[in-house]
């Protein structure tokens, strides 16, 4: 229990307006900085996912679909390709008139003249047919179409 002392009675008065009494703190205090550098990091785990957006596409379906294994070179024919005449080559978008000199820079030193097509399901067999023309002028030897399983 604290002792209580008798106003008066030995008791010095003196006061230290504006001074402390106690050592001075000259540390940074780091706790509070690791918290915020904890909450930052999280807030850019959750954006990062949310920067990467690509084409959506809706592919069409095939029964027989097998899995692209190694490193390819896809073009991608979005739904709006009717509007605008631009394609995605990789995750670059190009107009259809580049695609062609594009294609030959990416394949000057391939051995395998091979592209990947993926068209939306909702573009008219013309517009892929005019991708294709483009393909073929830029020396690609193979072009695969690209579907997806149907659901079950």
């Amino acid at each position: 229990m604290p002792k209580v002392m008798e106003s008066g009675a030995g008791v010095n008065r003196r006061h230290h307006r504006g001074r402390r009494s106690g050592p001075t703190l000259s540390e940074i205090n780091v706790i509070p900085l690791v918290d915020v550098m904890l909450v930052l990091l999280i807030i850019f785990m959750v954006a990062a996912p949310m920067l990467q957006r690509g084409v959506e596409l809706k592919l069409p379906q095939s029964r027989r679909t097998e899995e692209i294994s190694s490193e390819r070179i896809f073009v991608d024919v979005p739904k709006s390709f009717r509007q605008d005449g631009r394609v995605f080559l990789g995750k670059e978008s190009i107009g259809i008139k580049v695609l062609a000199e594009r294609l030959r820079q990416q394949m000057v030193n391939r051995n395998d003249k091979q592209v990947f097509l993926r068209g939306d399901a909702e573009l008219q067999v013309q517009n892929l047919i005019d991708v294709l023309d483009q393909l073929k002028e830029a020396g690609v030897a193979n072009v695969g179409i690209v579907t997806e399983l149907p659901e079950r």
